[in-house]
């Protein structure tokens, strides 16, 4: 199987189909077998390095973005998301999005939010296994686009969310909100603050937030998609 890894620098897909099949060529390969093809150290522990297997995956499909504002593959209008899941397929973590701003003038609406653009189109790539980083391996990828159910609970989650971020009500806002959408504290270090308004607009030191998908919402995606039991 490793002679079907892609060696070397991998020149960008030219469409969606491509990619897929890109992705889907990796599965089955332990992570430590993709990384020596493209030359990056394996880390002993996820520890220091909790964005290592999605820059692994990018790497090797493809992807050109240079920055957060932009997908992954912005030519194709597709985000990668890798997904750790169990030997059952069952996620084992939230999915992050994107960063929720703190500030009402910078939320808009759901229509023109960056968390609905990064989730019109997303390339999730299942990583199996709890061993470390090398041992774990790649899954069924599958391309997905939120149906018009998904899409009404999406925004429905997003609505009531903004709204508390909008009144500054940070203290209302945990992980038990939200249907497939929830907002939670998002920084490497747990002591990391940024400026925020509070419900008397008065400016408070908190942590950065993001919005994240639910393992039950993206437990669903992956049980319909790869036909997995429930």
């Amino acid at each position: 199987m490793d002679d079907e890894v892609p060696v070397g620098r991998v020149m960008p897909p030219r469409s969606q189909d491509e990619l897929l099949t890109r992705a889907r060529a990796l599965a089955g390969h332990p992570l430590a077998t993709i990384a020596k093809r493209h030359a990056m150290p394996v880390p002993s522990t996820f520890r220091r390095a909790k964005g290592w297997t999605g820059t692994l995956v990018e790497r090797a499909l493809g992807a050109t973005a240079t920055s957060r504002a932009m997908p992954d593959f912005p030519h194709l209008g597709v985000e990668l998301k890798t997904l750790p899941v169990d030997d059952r397929g069952r996620p084992r973590e939230s999915t992050y999005v994107c960063t929720a701003p703190l500030s009402a003038a910078d939320l808009g609406t759901w229509v023109d939010s960056w968390a609905r653009r990064k989730l019109s189109r997303v390339l999730w790539v299942p990583i199996v296994g709890d061993e470390e980083p090398g041992a774990r391996r790649v899954g069924a990828a599958f391309l997905w686009s939120p149906t018009a159910e998904e899409s009404e609970i999406l925004e429905a989650d997003w609505d009531e969310l903004v709204a508390l971020l909008a009144l500054g009500d940070l203290t209302r806002i945990d992980g038990r909100l939200g249907k497939a959408l929830q907002v939670r504290p998002k920084a490497a270090d747990a002591s990391a603050r940024t400026w925020a308004l509070d419900e008397s607009a008065r400016w408070v030191r908190d942590h950065p937030r993001g919005f994240y998908l639910r393992p039950s919402f993206t437990g669903a995606l992956l049980a319909r998609e790869l036909l997995l039991p429930r």
